[in-house]
């Protein structure tokens, strides 16, 4: 019979293995950018129009799955890997392993960022190129190509991967590796010092680039994403202090015009828009309806 001591006693080792094995779990999340993969220069590979496209998933989702790795190597128990380019349904969903969560398909109030929260211990930015006011680097643009030159958060020029790792600072995750081309690389690490590398390509034009194979870059973001995870307690979260105002600068006319139709926009110059929010939340959701509403999306 068991006496209320040793029912004591069970009870708290129980409580010391749970809280034992809660220590031990770490949550990485996985961003999915196509631009910077390895072998990616112009739109043949980019989109399912292009007569590349379809090599190219195989491709982006091998370096997926080579960060995967890496981040098991460095103890991850729990990923979430957001299909982060163009429609965001481009990894091939059947060749991750069964124990990954998956976020894809568009019209995601975080974007690229879907899946980021509280809970994650360390963010992974993979096949990331540089951003739209950046003069080198493969594809340059910052989150939509054909319709912004710049974008700015209180006042400092943005790329996906600066805006990305400002999200994952919100929630306290630090960004601790980076895949891309090197003006991609160079412009994280300005602010991220640092987060572990892999350049796996050398931009020579903005349709060109020197690039590793895909066998080599695979392995070189493998050890970039084991070695960040390991080292994460040594990464700052990048932060931004609120409030937080967004400048958007369109190749347009038109589009700033009818945005500045709403209360919450000014209109600085004819092709560009302010927005301010209270927290970078509140940004990304702007930037995610500016980017995703059209006529279009009516049934």
């Amino acid at each position: 019979m068991l006496t209320s001591m040793k029912v004591r006693a069970i009870l708290l080792s129980l409580l010391v293995a749970t809280a034992a094995e809660a220590q031990q779990r770490v949550k990485v999340f996985i961003s999915v950018d196509m631009e910077g993969i390895a072998g990616v220069v112009s739109n043949e590979q980019l989109g399912p129009a292009g007569f590349e496209y379809q090599r190219f998933r195989e491709f982006m989702t091998a370096e997926a799955l080579a960060a995967i790795e890496g981040a098991k190597a460095a103890g991850a128990t729990d990923i979430v890997v957001a299909d982060s380019h163009g429609n965001m349904q481009n990894l091939l969903v059947e060749r991750l392993p069964a124990d990954v969560i998956v976020v894809r398909g568009p019209g995601r109030p975080l974007g690229m960022m879907q899946g980021i929260d509280s809970t994650v211990h360390a963010a992974v930015f993979v096949g990331y190129h540089s951003a739209t006011t950046n003069r080198t680097g493969v594809r340059a643009h910052t989150f939509a190509s054909a319709r912004y030159t710049a974008v700015e958060l209180n006042g400092m020029p943005m790329a996906e991967s600066s805006f990305n790792a400002a999200l994952a600072g919100h929630f306290g995750v630090p960004v601790v590796a980076i895949s891309g081309d090197e003006s991609a690389v160079a412009e994280l690490v300005a602010l991220v010092p640092r987060v572990a590398t892999a350049v796996v390509k050398q931009s020579v034009g903005f349709h060109a680039a020197e690039t590793r194979t895909p066998a080599a870059a695979q392995a070189m973001i493998r050890e970039a994403v084991r070695e960040g995870i390991a080292r994460r307690a040594e990464i700052r979260p990048y932060r931004l202090e609120a409030p937080y105002r967004l400048d958007l600068t369109f190749k347009s006319y038109r589009a700033p015009e009818v945005l500045a139709y709403l209360p919450i926009v000014q209109r600085p110059t004819s092709h560009s828009i302010r927005y301010t929010g209270n927290t970078i939340l509140d940004v990304a959701r702007f930037l995610a309806f500016v980017g995703s509403y059209s006529p279009d999306i009516d049934p």
